[in-house]
């Protein structure tokens, strides 16, 4: 891996194999009366969240936690920059106290990448706009192949507002290197400018009609429509939506059995998904939690200490 990962352009299929095979290790941790790993003691990581975010964040913490590093949280709102203060000027000062890693969220696309050139630590995107959310992409990946094994051949539907999802974009990418064959489906009003040209360089496809791909897509992810982020009339009624593009009960028919349900939340029941494929025994949504705190654990592991380290996951027993 590269120093930071600040899009899944950083890591390559050998990567997120290695990612992978490393959270497999840190999943058993979870199961564990004593869940606790030394592999970061004397480590100190911050969490700083310009944007709310519940799974993410929390999520983070405990992966830190759980590797014994000392993990300080701090957002947006009980920080200096509520003061007028520059990203700049906030990301130096909490760096000048002798950090060793940052997990950063931001409304700003880009503003990782900003971040990451200003700093000697390992900086990790927790989500920078529209722009990207890699890890995830790699918690959604993983969950996908311990329900399915290899993605290679394997076709995979994204679902829903695609103009304004971060998890859209990084997904495509990590499902593409890991060979799954992606077809992403949205209404006109929320397909992004230029896909068409992304689409065909990248090697994935687009389609308008949901009730086309879903029959034969071995996994669904159905993605949050993001309200907060629309400033127009992207569809004229959310029922009109629900009817055009939700998971609805009459739709999960339409999949192969078994296939699974994700949705990286938080989830508006009964607008792009229904309860019933939110609650379906195919809804792979709290696995994707699980899986949320294995993969943070691995690349907080892979970025922080260092290449000689061994995860000794029967430590701390």
């Amino acid at each position: 891996m590269k120093k930071h990962l600040l899009s899944i352009d950083d890591v390559t299929a050998d990567d997120i194999a290695t990612i992978f095979e490393t959270a497999a290790e840190m999943h058993d941790v979870q199961r564990r009366d004593v869940k606790k790993l030394p592999a970061l003691r004397g480590k100190t990581v911050i969490n700083l969240f310009f944007e709310d975010s519940t799974r993410t964040r929390s999520s983070f913490e405990i992966a830190g936690k759980w590797l014994s590093a000392d993990v300080i949280n701090l957002s947006a709102k009980g920080s200096s920059t509520s003061k007028g203060e520059s990203l700049r000027d906030t990301v130096l000062t909490v760096t000048a106290m002798g950090i060793d890693g940052l997990v950063m969220r931001h409304s700003a696309s880009g503003a990782a990448q900003q971040v990451a050139g200003w700093l000697d630590i390992p900086v990790i995107n927790a989500g920078d706009g529209t722009h990207e959310h890699p890890t995830q992409a790699l918690l959604d990946a993983y969950t996908l192949t311990r329900h399915l094994g290899s993605l290679e051949g394997r076709h995979v539907a994204i679902v829903g507002d695609l103009t304004h999802s971060r998890v859209f974009r990084s997904g495509v990418k990590c499902l593409t290197k890991l060979g799954a064959e992606v077809t992403v489906v949205a209404p006109p009003t929320l397909m992004p400018a230029g896909i068409t040209a992304w689409s065909k360089d990248a090697g994935f496809s687009t389609s308008y009609d949901v009730d086309a791909v879903l029959p034969t897509a071995d996994a669904v992810m159905m993605l949050r429509v993001q309200r907060e982020r629309m400033s127009g009339g992207y569809f004229p009624t959310p029922r009109e939506y629900t009817v055009g593009y939700g998971l609805t009960r009459d739709r999960l028919k339409l999949l192969k059995d078994g296939a699974p349900i994700l949705h990286p939340g938080p989830m508006n029941r009964g607008l792009e998904i229904a309860a019933e494929a939110a609650d379906a025994a195919s809804s792979a949504v709290l696995d994707q939690v699980s899986a949320g705190v294995a993969i943070r654990m691995s690349v907080l592991y892979h970025l922080l200490a260092g290449p000689s380290a061994a995860p000794t996951t029967n430590a701390g027993e």
